[in-house]
């Protein structure tokens, strides 16, 4: 196969995996939608549950067979990083799967643009991320418009808006803990490591609410349609989705996995309108319009403070190296491995703001 055949299957193969991520993190959202009120099983703890079972079977029997590197962590990693991520993730899910009861797919896509505004606000509560005029004003942009967006929305329920800004909650504090707990100390966990570590410290911490609130009422509602089948069905697809972002890691930039993610929610809102029935009013459009631009461009400045942070380092070594003097050798290697692991880090970033959606599949950290 000559050299220009070789890229050219690549990259069939790097967007070929790309339509698969949209195509499983846009229906688990559906599917997840459809079981939680279409199907007449309104118990986001259970379902959570069964995903949570899944992805734990899943993992283990993949380290055991050496399917793939699991990065392993000390107990004291676990006790004082897992642990507290685990219960913000499980909240996360928990909350997110319940606002889906009361609220319709679209809506939640287009309130969903505001989380960028809740991580960067936590960021700056816990000295993770800069107060800036700049990064204010884009994200007073994005508040705008999910703003109208909530605004015009025509079967808005209170309740459901509460679970789901609980979630935002939630994943922002997520998000920057895992920045905090474990970025900080060098490690870092893909997808499967991921699971490995933390589907079964969300199961643990899920039966807990299982048990008090949802199993009592699964044993007092005959009428319940447990649709084995259905539940099943997504929790492998749940699974599927993040061994289908563990491959793409790597073979595509945050940049493109941004523009992609950006797609995928306007086709979930165009689906929600066909499958559900779900209205989309003219301020929900303009306002969720507003509301992307200004997503879009907070996307795009961070990715280029990364790149421009990432071009500075090299400089720093080179000077450091006298590399323009020495013209190569052992600096050389140094030099690339900052750059390359500066944009591993870019790369991972960016895919945590895309997926960070596990009550449409199962969340990466």
């Amino acid at each position: 196969m000559s050299d220009s055949n070789f890229v050219g299957f690549q990259l069939f193969v790097t967007y070929g995996y790309m339509t698969l991520w949209i195509f499983l993190s846009s229906g688990i959202i559906l599917l997840n939608k459809y079981i939680l009120s279409a199907a007449h099983f309104p118990y986001p703890v259970s379902l959570t549950c069964s995903h949570m079972l899944f992805s734990s079977i899943a993992t283990i029997l993949i380290a055991q067979l050496r399917l793939t590197d699991v990065v392993h962590v000390s107990s004291d990693i676990y006790i004082r990083c897992i642990i507290p991520i685990s219960v913000l993730f499980a909240t996360t899910l928990w909350l997110s799967n319940a606002a889906y009861i009361y609220l319709s797919v679209s809506f939640v896509q287009m309130v969903k643009a505001s989380m960028p505004l809740w991580v960067f606000s936590f960021g700056v509560v816990l000295g993770v991320e800069k107060f800036t005029l700049r990064t204010s004003s884009i994200l007073a942009v994005v508040v705008l418009g999910v703003g109208f967006a909530s605004f015009g929305e025509v079967n808005f329920v209170l309740t459901g808006f509460v679970l789901l800004m609980g979630s935002f909650l939630a994943e922002a504090a997520r998000l920057n803990l895992i920045q905090i707990l474990l970025q900080r100390r060098g490690i870092r966990l893909n997808p499967i490591s991921t699971l490995y570590h933390i589907a079964p410290c969300c199961l643990v911490i899920l039966i807990i609410p299982f048990l008090y609130i949802e199993l009592p009422r699964l044993y007092y509602a005959p009428k319940a349609e447990i649709n084995v089948p259905l539940i099943l069905c997504s929790s492998v697809s749940a699974f599927a989705l993040n061994v289908c972002i563990f491959i793409l890691i790597g073979r595509t930039s945050a940049l493109i996995m941004n523009v992609a993610g950006i797609f995928k929610d306007w086709l979930l809102i165009v689906l929600s309108v066909f499958i559900f029935g779900a209205p989309v009013t003219s301020v929900q459009a303009v306002g969720y319009g507003v509301a992307l631009l200004g997503v879009m461009y907070y996307n795009y400045s961070k990715i280029r403070e990364a790149y421009q942070r990432a071009q500075k380092a090299s400089h720093s070594a080179l000077e450091e190296r006298g590399m323009a003097r020495e013209g190569g050798g052992k600096g050389g290697g140094e030099v690339k491995a900052t750059i390359s692991g500066l944009s591993d880090g870019i790369e991972k970033r960016g895919l945590e703001g895309i997926d960070s959606s596990m009550g449409e599949g199962d969340k990466n950290v």
